[in-house]
């Protein structure tokens, strides 16, 4: 069992080394944890990978922009780095465009373009997509040229059946209903699709460590599609007791106060998956480059309290990576398991249920 956590502690070492030599770069003047940890869970025009002799390793991404004023730009984000300008575009380092690309007016104002650049998030975002695609594919390639009397398959593929079996069987068809094959292939996409996020996230190396469930316009997006399958596929019943429920009619005229409370609750719920999601991604991973912080802000107090603050600092660090991948698989579990319920609510099942 000893040797089990000694290699877990020397795999988090070394996987923790690129944060580590970023922030002792940050240390030896003076360690701001808030710009660190922002840094690293928010978005960028690069990949940062590490710092090494004062020296930034990244790899520049595509910068797609359109400017009323001068049209379209694409050009690598290489000649935007420490503060330059390339055709009139640069990257604002204060104000309310902080961290985005602005181009500087005749006036002196800064003006956003309209910007789709391949930032840090989409590209991992479109990483990820490809890594689920193969993944999945290469398990349904399996059943191909299968019988039913067969035997069941072994490893990876054994555990995709396993997992799908579960959420359809456990989760899916109870909450949706008879209905449930029409749903399933989206809430089984979704799950997927943010577990896979999850746990690419909290790799802290290339291809790993973009925080893409920790980005609310993802989430946003997420949210959105399950509010459109909820009410594009909800059944008369379900619009009727939004509309028109079944309460005291002084409750519903003149003045609709049930169905205006009704008509709320409709965009109540995506919002609250979509807060839900973000919120739980983003602290989870404030929290591990926090505690990682914690062996430099201790530098300068002597090597006493340095030393036993980077063996606190190692353990809660390791025990909190251990809880976010609990965390992966549970928002993953949690977002389809509600979209379900959703779904399920705005079905006729649902609204019998419901009486």
């Amino acid at each position: 069992m000893m040797s089990v956590w000694r290699n877990i502690a020397w795999v988090f070492i070394l996987l923790s080394m690129p944060l580590c030599v970023s922030a002792q770069s940050d240390a030896q003047e003076e360690l701001d944890v808030k710009e660190i940890v922002l840094g690293h869970v928010g978005d960028s025009y690069e990949w940062h990978i590490t710092s090494f002799k004062e020296k930034d390793l990244s790899i520049p991404l595509p910068v797609i922009v359109h400017s009323p004023t001068s049209g379209w730009h694409l050009f690598s984000s290489r000649h935007l780095r420490e503060g330059a300008e390339y055709e009139g575009l640069r990257i604002a380092e204060d104000g309310d465009f902080k961290g985005k690309i602005v181009e500087r007016q005749a006036d002196g104002s800064d003006l956003r373009p309209f910007d789709l650049s391949i930032t840090k998030t989409v590209a991992g975002l479109l990483i990820n997509t490809v890594l689920l695609a193969v993944l999945v594919l290469g398990a349904a390639r399996w059943y191909r040229h299968r019988k039913v009397s067969d035997a069941a398959p072994r490893g990876f593929v054994g555990m995709m059946e396993m997992l799908v079996s579960t959420l359809i069987d456990g989760l899916i068809k109870p909450c949706v209903g008879p209905n449930y094959r029409r749903f399933a292939p989206y809430l089984l996409t979704v799950f997927c699709f943010i577990l896979i996020n999850n746990l690419m996230g909290l790799i802290p190396i290339f291809p790993g460590g973009a925080n893409v469930t920790g980005n609310i316009a993802v989430t946003l997006v997420l949210a959105l599609a399950t509010f459109l399958a909820v009410n594009l596929f909800g059944s008369r019943a379900y619009w009727k007791d939004i509309f028109w429920p079944e309460v005291p009619t002084w409750l519903k005229v003149p003045l609709p106060i049930i169905p205006f409370i009704e008509f709320i609750g409709i965009l109540t719920k995506p919002f609250a998956l979509m807060i839900r999601l973000f919120a739980n991604m983003m602290a989870g991973h404030a929290v591990i480059l926090s505690l990682t912080c914690v062996i430099f802000v201790t530098a300068q107090l002597g090597a006493a309290i340095n030393g036993s603050m980077t063996v606190v600092s190692v353990l809660f660090t390791i025990f909190m990576n251990c809880l976010e991948l609990l965390v992966a698989f549970l928002q993953a579990y949690i977002f389809t398991m509600l979209s379900a319920v959703f779904i399920g609510l705005a079905q006729d099942n649902g609204h019998q249920e419901k009486a």
